[in-house]
Parts: C-alpha cells; structure tokens; sequence
C-alpha cells in the first residue's frame, strides 16, 4: 500500500515539469498574440508575407520610408498605422482576384523602424530599437544613465503629432522618487528624449 502511494507520487511529482512548459507556452503565445494586435507596422519594418501552397509568392518584403511596401499580385500596400491582422485582411482580398480562398500569413520578420532617440548628457546617446515599447526610465537606461553633468529637473521628450510638434517636460528625481509617475510615459516611434 505504502509502495503504491509512493509511485502515485513520482507520477505526479513527474508531471509537474511537462504542466509548467505548456503553460509557459500559452502566455507565450498569447504575448505575442496581443503584441501582434498591438503593433502598428513602421517604416523600416521587415515584413514576411507567405500564401499557403503558392511559392512564388512566399517572402521577405521592407516597409519604405513612405510606409509602403509592394508584393506581387497585390501591389502597393500603405502599412502606415495598420497591425498586421490588418495587413493579411487587405493582402488575402487583393489576392483572392487571382487565387480561390488564399491562404496568407503577415508577420513581422524584424522591428527596425520602431525607433526612439535620446540625445545629450547621456553616457551612449543615440537611436535605439523598442519592441513594443518603452518608457522615458527605460530609454534613459538603454543610453546608459544620464552624465554627472546631466540637468535632471530638465528633461523633455520632444513628439510630433498630428498637429505639430509638442514638449513633454520629464523630472528624472520625481520619478526615481516614486513621485508622479504620470511623467514616465510609454515613448513613441520617433520620440526625442533630450538630456540638457
């Protein structure tokens, strides 16, 4: 009895390895699900676009500074603020002029066009890759830390939108403190983050 009981534990003891990968595996799954449905496609990106049992039309394709990328029997394609569940919708209805019922997969291959900056009194100023993003603590870290001469009180994130171009002022020891926090906002493509 006590020999049964223990090889019952062994077999439950042995399952729990296999339980934690497979779970693993779903939130995985699911990350990048929701970043799929998240990221909009920037200029820069490379884009991988395949048609079920058509190789001809199976390949790697960049999304031009002008948002757009072309592909065969569908053209030009304006990627600009669409996510890729957008972009396979309008790549299969190109498609289904020429092909019955394609099959397309849209994936993003590399995030290169996703790019913030940060200049000034940082230890490595320049351009750097977000996937998806990142806020203005984040981006300050990716540049290394602010120099002993960096004007903390002073930081801005210069952005353009729609209707111009706008300041954010950002006090780094208000932050680091644990203080409005409503500060340290998530950057966007083509974010300027500027250390005096």
């Amino acid at each position: 009895m006590t020999q049964g009981r223990r090889t019952q534990g062994r077999g439950v003891v042995a399952f729990w390895p296999l339980l934690a990968c497979a779970f693993l595996a779903l939130l995985f799954a699911e990350g990048v699900y929701a970043q799929d449905l998240g990221y909009t496609v920037k200029a820069g990106d490379m884009l991988s676009i395949s048609v079920w049992k058509e190789p001809d039309l199976q390949r790697e394709t960049l999304v031009r500074p002008d948002g757009s990328f072309s592909f065969p029997l569908v053209g030009e394609v304006d990627a600009r603020g669409k996510t890729v569940a957008d972009l396979n919708k309008i790549v299969s209805q190109r498609l289904g002029k020429y092909i019955s019922d394609p099959v397309v997969t849209v994936s993003v291959q590399e995030v290169r066009g996703n790019k913030v900056y940060v200049i000034g009194q940082v230890n490595k100023p320049g351009e750097f890759i977000v996937n998806p993003s990142v806020d203005v603590m984040q981006a300050l870290s990716m540049a290394g830390g602010t120099t002993p001469f960096a004007a903390l009180g002073d930081i801005v994130i210069l952005r353009r939108t729609a209707t111009g171009k706008t300041a954010l002022p950002f006090r780094y020891n208000d932050v680091a403190r644990g203080k409005k926090l409503e500060q340290n906002i998530d950057l966007q493509s083509g974010d300027v983050v500027v250390v005096p």
